[in-house]
């Protein structure tokens, strides 16, 4: 009889399976433990459920089948993918794009909306959370709540988002640093004010791109966007304060 916590090694790897909504496997990463395990084969067990599924070890377990090496692995019957993710938390194994991928699979709409933004637009993952809950100062709490499932697109938010990142985009062919994180939210203060017009900053920096270069914070970019924008203009406009 199987029992919890026990260690058990076998050569039949027929009896494991890995679990849906857990991570990719990254061939990379198995390549590099292959080498290492046939230099030194540390037998390090992998953590399966009652179901024989694989909740920690998966690459170590396809590492270890492509050798022809023994399994070694221990079952804790009620795992599930709670603690895939829990276990990959506390190891900082998992990315967000993992987390993504995750909660995809199980079928969460808002993480295939995330998704589907970041294949369109390729910004980073804060600005990308931010852009889409239509709160741009969400901090860690935006990632925390990424990771638990917790990430919602705000009703109404995504013909907003691919607005401004489209908005975004068209800075890319002055600077090459407009994916920047705080390139980026200073872009979107200056959409959303009042006063801001798209078109006359494009105009501007036709002539003054040169001017655009990269800064340490989002103050510094509006300063120094605002500087760009009102060049040679006689109605000089406050973009920094809405």
């Amino acid at each position: 009889m199987i029992k919890t916590n026990q260690v058990y090694t076998t050569n039949d790897y027929s009896l494991f399976t890995t679990m849906e909504g857990n991570r990719k496997l990254n061939p990379t990463h198995i390549k590099r433990l292959k080498v290492s395990m046939s230099e030194d084969y540390l037998k390090i067990p992998i953590i399966v459920n009652g179901k024989y599924q694989i909740i920690d070890g998966q690459h170590r377990f396809q590492a270890v089948q492509d050798l022809g090496l023994s399994v070694v692995y221990m079952v804790m019957k009620d795992y599930g993918l709670e603690q895939v993710q829990r276990l990959n938390t506390n190891s900082s194994n998992w990315k967000i794009a993992d987390y993504m991928e995750s909660y995809c699979n199980r079928g969460n709409k808002h993480y295939m909306k995330y998704r589907d933004y970041k294949k369109m637009y390729n910004l980073g993952d804060y600005e990308s959370m931010a852009m889409l809950k239509g709160k741009i100062n969400g901090g860690g709490h935006n990632y925390d709540e990424f990771r638990k499932g917790l990430f919602k697109v705000k009703s109404g938010q995504w013909g907003i988002a691919c607005e401004q990142a489209e908005q975004v985009l068209q800075l890319g062919k002055y600077y090459e640093g407009y994916k920047r994180r705080s390139f980026v939210f200073a872009m979107i203060h200056l959409i959303n004010h009042e006063n801001f017009d798209l078109l006359q900053l494009l105009n501007k920096l036709k002539y003054q791109s040169t001017k655009l270069v990269d800064c340490t914070n989002k103050e510094q970019y509006l300063y120094l966007l605002q500087e760009i924008y009102n060049f040679k203009s006689s109605n000089k406009v406050n973009l920094v304060y809405n």
